[in-house]
């Protein structure tokens, strides 16, 4: 839709916060931007960077202690895309993260590897190949005039 330049921010419920910060402040490298408060003085929220115009809003106090598994009703994981994904998986490793799912060509010609964070929320790393299918639909939709 004309006037929609992008995704803002995704948001995540968490059970621990402090455990949840560590894994993507100290080892994915999101710095901390901004805490929000409640009246009371509790977090509210927590602003995360992952670019300038793309951030990651974390909430303390989920119900359970998993995030829904694959098949359930909503949003099923967080892609990052990356520049090079070797170099990043070299990063993850040092880590000490665990990938979920290891690196692979997607059926879409991207290279992704998947991790999971501490509450089961499942994170896609995406190197998008120039070849790939989301750049040749781009592409057809600019030849066809669906899109500018």
């Amino acid at each position: 839709m004309q006037g929609i330049t992008g995704i803002g921010h995704v948001a995540i419920k968490v059970k621990d916060l402090d455990r949840s910060l560590d894994y993507y402040i100290n080892k994915l490298g999101f710095p901390e931007m901004m805490r929000l408060t409640k009246d009371d003085g509790s977090v509210w929220l927590v602003y995360l960077r992952i670019t300038d115009t793309q951030f990651l809003e974390v909430f303390p106090g989920a119900d359970g202690d998993r995030a829904p598994g694959w098949d359930a009703n909503g949003l099923n994981h967080l892609c990052l895309t990356v520049d090079n994904i070797d170099p990043v998986l070299t990063r993850i490793a040092a880590a000490g993260l665990t990938l979920l799912l290891p690196l692979k060509t997607a059926i879409d010609g991207n290279r992704q590897a998947w991790l999971e964070d501490p509450d089961g929320n499942r994170i896609e790393l995406m190197e998008m190949a120039p070849d790939s299918l989301q750049y040749n639909a781009v592409k057809r939709l600019h030849a066809e005039g669906a899109i500018r």
